[in-house]
């Protein structure tokens, strides 16, 4: 640009030119200062969101963990219960054949060649402990029924069987009990 257009005397823009220089410089100085703090609080900033993201993800992975624990201590559980119930059912099954097995055993013995005689010693036992009047019933499933007045006294053999089913040793109940 003239100097004379821009109403300046002549000799004036080279005059002006180190003062120019000078500005420019110092325009280009504080730029790359505000460029190197910019970098340098760019460089905190992306530090600092790598201190969170890695605080972040650590937190991630503990809480997941954590939740995987509840949830592998919850499944554990829920197997035991399962398998728990599994064993009890199998062992309340495996009783309820024995005592079954028991009953059938006791229904049979009303055609062993040995009941009459087995019979005859229940009726015995009977009038022995409700007196020699006592009126002697035979059961339809096998054994007697006795009694004398109010009293009655049931030696049949599935009554007989099942107080042998509920007197059944300590030892074998804890086979069904655990």
């Amino acid at each position: 640009m003239s100097a004379r257009r821009a109403g300046l005397p002549d000799g004036a823009v080279e005059a002006m030119e180190p003062l120019r220089n000078a500005i420019a410089a110092d325009a280009e100085r504080r730029a790359d200062e505000i460029r190197e703090g910019a970098d340098e609080e760019c460089a905190a900033v992306l530090q600092a969101a790598h201190q969170e993201a890695a605080r972040i993800v650590d937190a991630a992975i503990a809480d997941g963990r954590a939740a995987g624990e509840i949830v592998a201590r919850d499944a554990s559980a829920r197997a035991r219960r399962g398998a728990s119930g599994q064993v009890l059912a199998r062992r309340e099954a495996a009783r309820q054949q024995l005592r079954d097995a028991v009953m059938r055993a006791a229904r049979g013995l009303a055609h062993d060649e040995r009941y009459p005689d087995m019979r005859r010693r229940l009726e015995a036992r009977g009038r022995a402990l409700l007196g020699p009047d006592a009126v002697v019933t035979e059961h339809p499933a096998g054994g007697v029924v006795v009694e004398a007045g109010s009293r009655r006294l049931d030696l049949s053999l599935p009554a007989l069987a099942e107080e042998t089913w509920e007197r059944m040793p300590e030892e074998m109940r804890g086979v069904w009990s655990g």
